[in-house]
């Protein structure tokens, strides 16, 4: 078959991109041809729709007047601005479907979310008119965010009951947890079928070598500092302010006159320092304010290098751009405390990078992952705001930094815990385990 991945956009280090890199590969190992469609290229080539693209301005308009705050109150002007871009979607995308003929197309989160209603206005009309066979890939949906599930219009919350998902004989639906499934039948009567996310295994993605093994020290960071590796990207559902919290109560331990040996056979002296990097894009600017301010407060030390890192490897402008991949490279620690996540690409990352990972047992985790009994440093299932930011229980805290130090100064614990979750993902969250998944699918 040729088959259409599409999305906002690929070639980033967003999950969605991500997993469509893996599905991509999985498909074609399977004798499929696979092309994406997308709103930006990034590293990879696609099909460019530049209207779907995730800053596309006039959608940007559309997605503020249709959720925030549409003080003019101009409904029917919305209305029609919204078919009107979806209007010139469909057009685009009729296009390329007539040209490359694929026999499948695969929408990413395009039918789901609620944040391109053009978009999926334009993919669904599309689908019918065309003819061609559509399989949904649902990551996110609207009623799980704060912002899509409030519109300020009836006829928006309309276009979301009959787009987001649509419900048709040729389209059929995959989600990526069971909640998801659970939900969409519960809403739409719709019967999906569940496929993880998944990491390629195949590959040695992640390995120090001669071209990332100065990423540390590019960063300023010393062999004796200890690196706490954010990779996800910085918006606010991923709890960041857990790992500052973390960290914060971590210091206060090693501010101690003695040294502490450490796995790697480097000492946490009086010179040393804890790091959280921040390795993924900053898209909220006022959480990231926010998450400065609080670090300052809490003595943190943060370093943003999302400007060194991004989907590949290259140089721009003479500057040494790493992958994603490399930044794993320098963790001691990967952090995850995501209080919401339809899955979790970089939870399984820092398995395949056999670092260990402190996690917040957002809910998918508890109905989808937990069943695998990884090793985790657990910062619980419960969280409540204070000043815009997820707190934690102080008693689960202290225990998640005990053990997080457990796995800094016991390397044999280390091995053994990390070796293991290795051994699970691989067995059950692997591009090969993908394919048989795929294989039911197409």
């Amino acid at each position: 078959m040729k088959i259409a991945l599409c999305h906002f956009r690929v070639g980033e280090t967003d999950g969605v991109s991500l997993e469509m890199d893996k599905w991509k590969k999985a498909l074609e190992q399977n004798g499929h041809e696979v092309f994406y469609i997308a709103g930006s290229s990034g590293n990879c080539e696609a099909e460019i729709i530049k209207s779907l693209h995730y800053k596309n301005e006039e959608n940007l308009n559309i997605v503020q007047k249709a959720y925030g705050d549409d003080v003019n109150g101009l409904e029917k002007e919305l209305e029609k601005q919204i078919f009107d871009l979806a209007d010139t979607i469909e057009k685009e995308l009729l296009t390329i479907i007539n040209t490359h003929k694929p026999d499948v197309i695969v929408p990413n989160n395009i039918l789901s979310l609620g944040w391109g209603l053009s978009a999926g206005i334009a993919f669904y009309r599309a689908i019918k008119n065309s003819g061609v066979k559509a399989i949904c890939h649902h990551h996110d949906f609207h009623w799980e965010r704060d912002l899509y599930s409030s519109p300020i219009y009836d006829f928006v919350r309309d276009i979301l009951q009959s787009y987001f998902p649509p419900v048709d004989d040729n389209i059929q639906h995959v989600c990526i947890n069971h909640l998801a499934k659970n939900e969409l039948k519960k809403r739409f009567n719709i019967d999906a079928t569940v496929v993880p996310n998944v990491f390629d295994f195949e590959q040695n993605l992640i390995a120090i070598d001669n071209y990332n093994q100065d990423l540390r020290s590019s960063l300023g960071i010393k062999p004796n500092d200890l690196v706490f590796l954010q990779a996800t990207r910085v918006v606010e559902r991923k709890g960041i302010e857990l790992a500052i919290d973390l960290i914060a109560e971590l210091n206060k331990i090693t501010d101690q006159p003695s040294d502490l040996p450490l796995y790697n056979g480097q000492s946490f002296t009086a010179d040393s320092k804890i790091y959280l990097v921040l390795a993924g894009m900053v898209e909220d600017e006022p959480y990231y304010d926010l998450l400065l301010s609080y670090a300052e407060e809490k003595n943190v030390q943060l370093i943003n290098a999302s400007d060194s890192i991004d989907h590949q490897r290259r140089t721009e402008e003479g500057k040494k751009i790493y992958s994603l991949w490399d930044a794993y490279t320098m963790a001691d620690i990967v952090t995850y405390p995501s209080i919401l996540e339809g899955w979790g690409n970089q939870f399984i990352e820092a398995l395949v990078a056999k670092i260990p990972v402190v996690t917040y047992e957002y809910p998918v985790y508890g109905s989808d992952i937990a069943q695998y009994n990884f090793n985790i440093i657990s910062l619980g299932n419960r969280y409540k705001r204070v000043n815009k930011l997820a707190s934690i229980n102080p008693q689960t805290l202290l225990l998640a930094v005990k053990e997080t130090i457990r796995f800094l100064i016991n390397k044999d614990h280390r091995i053994l815990c990390v070796q293991e979750n290795y051994n699970i993902a691989n067995q059950h969250l692997s591009v090969k385990a993908l394919s048989l998944l795929l294989k039911k699918l197409f």
